[in-house]
């Protein structure tokens, strides 16, 4: 979901992250980078997990399954918000916004781990909830009528996996409006107090 996030964001206001003096490549770069670190390395850690028999299932469907998953990627999201903050020059100079987004994301991550210790809260509506509020603050923040088709997409895709998780018996409703909310509340804080 980061990467569908920062995709979004890349193709429809990259001078609110600082990425429009890039070239299309660097940019393009730049997001195959933001998915070997957001996906491609949790991905590959959980599989990793799976086949030495550490998670009974990749779907992370009981408690005891989620807790090195969740944590491992927590660190991994740590260690990419530290790389694009401070790191990579000069992409933290010139976008540091793309760390206070990481940052948000991992901060997110890392409250659904804390709650998965004891409650299976949704992190499948955290995630989209975290896209949801990132884009409708910097609608509203910014006024660029570019995001408005992104956000009433990203409202319909949000139900859309909210309604399947549901359906699937993956949550309870409860579980699945506890990670919308978590994910909008965090996302909207970041947006408003950092941007």
């Amino acid at each position: 979901m980061p990467t569908y996030l920062f995709g979004l964001l890349f193709l429809f206001v990259p001078e609110v992250l600082g990425i429009n003096t890039l070239s299309l490549s660097a940019q393009g770069s730049l997001l195959l980078l933001l998915f070997m670190n957001t996906f491609l390395a949790p991905a590959l850690v959980i599989f990793y997990f799976y086949k030495l028999g550490y998670i009974r299932s990749l779907h992370l469907d009981t408690l005891p399954d989620r807790r090195l998953p969740y944590i491992t990627t927590v660190i991994i999201y740590t260690f990419a918000t530290y790389l694009f903050g401070w790191q990579f020059e000069p992409i933290s100079d010139l976008a540091p916004s793309i760390a206070v987004v990481l940052g948000s994301i991992t901060f997110s991550m890392a409250v659904v781990a804390l709650i998965s210790l004891r409650w299976k809260i949704s992190a499948h509506a955290t995630g989209m909830g975290g896209c949801l509020g990132a884009i409708a603050c910097l609608f509203l923040r910014y006024g660029d009528s570019t995001l408005f088709y992104p956000l009433i997409m990203g409202i319909l895709i949000t139900g859309w996996l909210m309604s399947a998780r549901l359906h699937l018996n993956a949550h309870t409703p409860a579980q699945v409006g506890a990670g919308l909310a978590l994910g909008i509340v965090v996302s909207s804080v970041s947006i408003f107090v950092f941007f």
